[in-house]
């Protein structure tokens, strides 16, 4: 078939290993995600930090669906609406900060309750949503993979799912390394003091957010 063709031809290409390099290096570069996923996970422990690595994927997949249906598109017609995207990611951010700050996540040495991890993981849909710097890698860099003389769609789709597949093992080991701090953290009157700090390392990565979004 044609779309089986294209897609076994890209991936017998430098093009598609290339890819794979760029994909593994942007994930490797610290940002926003990843100083939250380890924060998450150091603080709540290696549940939730899974749960919000589900809910980021997911964020992932969504945008790279929206990008093949005129993402571009939009960013070309409408500028602003990345900018929006930029302003109400912060916002988010300074919420989950404030939250942590009066209590409402507070480091407990129990398990998480499966409820709760309902909770990180629409965080980290959200957190990824809006992150305009996601949707930039499917609109600048992506296209730049695409063998234009094959069928795009088939090829979009490979290369779609292999980003979110190498982001989301990253994620998988950030997690499981942050997460080894969580048993210290949730001794005493530790979690109180760690709790503030988590709170002020969140409104830390938004403004961290909003500088390198910029």
């Amino acid at each position: 078939m044609p779309m089986q063709r294209a897609i076994s031809g890209l991936v017998l290409t430098d093009l598609y290993t290339s890819f794979l390099l760029t994909a593994l290096v942007i994930e490797l570069t610290p940002g926003p995600n990843m100083a939250w996923l380890a924060l998450t996970s150091a603080s709540q422990g290696r549940r939730s930090g899974f749960a919000a690595v589900a809910g980021i994927a997911l964020g992932l997949a969504i945008l790279a669906a929206a990008s093949a249906i005129g993402l571009a598109e939009l960013a070309t017609r409408w500028p602003a609406a990345f900018n929006l995207l930029r302003y109400a990611g912060v916002a988010y951010l300074l919420w989950l900060a404030w939250k942590a700050w009066t209590g409402e996540n507070e480091v407990s040495p129990d398990a998480v309750p499966d409820n709760k991890l309902g909770a990180w993981f629409r965080h980290g849909l959200l957190l990824n949503l809006l992150n305009p710097k996601a949707a930039l890698f499917f609109i600048a860099v992506l296209p730049a993979y695409i063998d234009q003389g094959s069928h795009v769609a088939p090829q979009v789709t490979l290369l779609s799912a292999s980003y979110v597949g190498i982001a989301t093992l990253v994620h998988l080991i950030i997690v499981a390394l942050a997460a080894q701090a969580h048993a210290w953290i949730s001794v005493g009157n530790r979690s109180h003091l760690v709790r503030r700090m988590f709170a002020i390392l969140l409104a830390g990565i938004g403004v961290w957010f909003l500088i390198s979004t910029g």
